[in-house]
């Protein structure tokens, strides 16, 4: 077990921000994720705001994370995918004095992280967002996974399934995952697998290229067009200037930014301030 303080880190914010679909909450206090082939119980334990400041007097940490999960897998894999060893805060502070939205989106959204995820699972993921709504993508991805991933356990028992690999989604027909009501997306997953199965795709070489190229290799992919690679260099290859434009963003950015998001200034950490636009527009207006 590994406590985490809650210092611009929050399990329900990352939930909620679009990036990860395998992530629920089956309590108040309790949430579940799978990555790839790891499962991952979290707590969440909140505390009086008033007991926890930054050293301003302002409330900063409101509670702590429990990762169930030892310190060796913690240090070898969680600590990485969460992104814990970066300083957040160190991106807010970042942000300019009089750029009041951005600010506000930026505080309301403090806990959102930038998870490490898997490029191949992103990549299905992301097909399958494609004018679909987050149940519907949850759903999708959890009966793909019953399907062609792998049956494992929960330590206390309870059945889980890894997401599939490229061969095995390589080997199902186009009509087999229309069956399971993946639509139009069937053919893009067909195609998608078989380039990554056969090698005309690497991921590793993906893992390696900047973000243009990167951007440039994963729309050869079929159904992956700008926004949907964006997506994919943001939330698995951390390409941090990656800044995906959906609905949201867009109306956004006509309304404050007019004249064209400051992307020079916040080098390094767009796809940050994207997360923090994103969710603030979700939940708050």
């Amino acid at each position: 077990m590994v406590t985490i303080e809650n210092n611009c880190f929050s399990i329900p914010q990352i939930c909620e921000s679009g990036q990860c679909f395998r992530l629920d909450a089956v309590s108040e206090d309790t949430y579940e994720l799978l990555a790839g082939s790891r499962y991952l119980k979290i707590g969440i334990r909140q505390k009086d705001p008033a007991d926890e400041t930054d050293g301003s007097g302002k409330a900063d940490v409101h509670g702590e994370t429990i990762l169930y999960c030892t310190q060796e897998e913690y240090d070898s894999f969680w600590k990485e995918y969460f992104d814990l060893s970066v300083s957040y805060s160190d991106y807010i502070a970042r942000i300019d004095a009089d750029d009041d939205y951005l600010r506000s989106a930026a505080e309301f959204g403090r806990g959102i992280r930038i998870l490490r995820q898997d490029t191949w699972e992103m990549i299905i993921t992301f097909i399958l967002s494609q004018q679909n709504n987050i149940p519907r993508i949850k759903g999708l991805i959890r009966t793909l996974s019953e399907r062609y991933g792998r049956r494992r356990e929960t330590p206390d028992k309870r059945v889980y399934y890894t997401f599939p690999e490229a061969e095995a989604l390589s080997k199902a027909s186009e009509q087999e995952l229309r069956d399971l009501k993946l639509g139009y997306r069937s053919k893009y997953i067909c195609g998608t697998a078989q380039m990554v199965a056969d090698g005309r795709i690497s991921l590793e070489a993906l893992r390696s290229l900047d973000y243009a190229d990167a951007r440039a290799e994963l729309m050869r992919l079929p159904g992956i067009g700008g926004k949907v690679a964006d997506c994919i260099c943001l939330f698995a290859l951390h390409q941090m200037d990656a800044f995906p434009v959906d609905t949201h963003i867009k109306k956004v950015m006509e309304l404050h930014y007019p004249e064209g998001f400051p992307f020079e200034r916040y080098k390094g950490c767009a796809g940050v301030m994207q997360q923090y636009i994103f969710y603030y527009d979700l939940k708050y207006r």
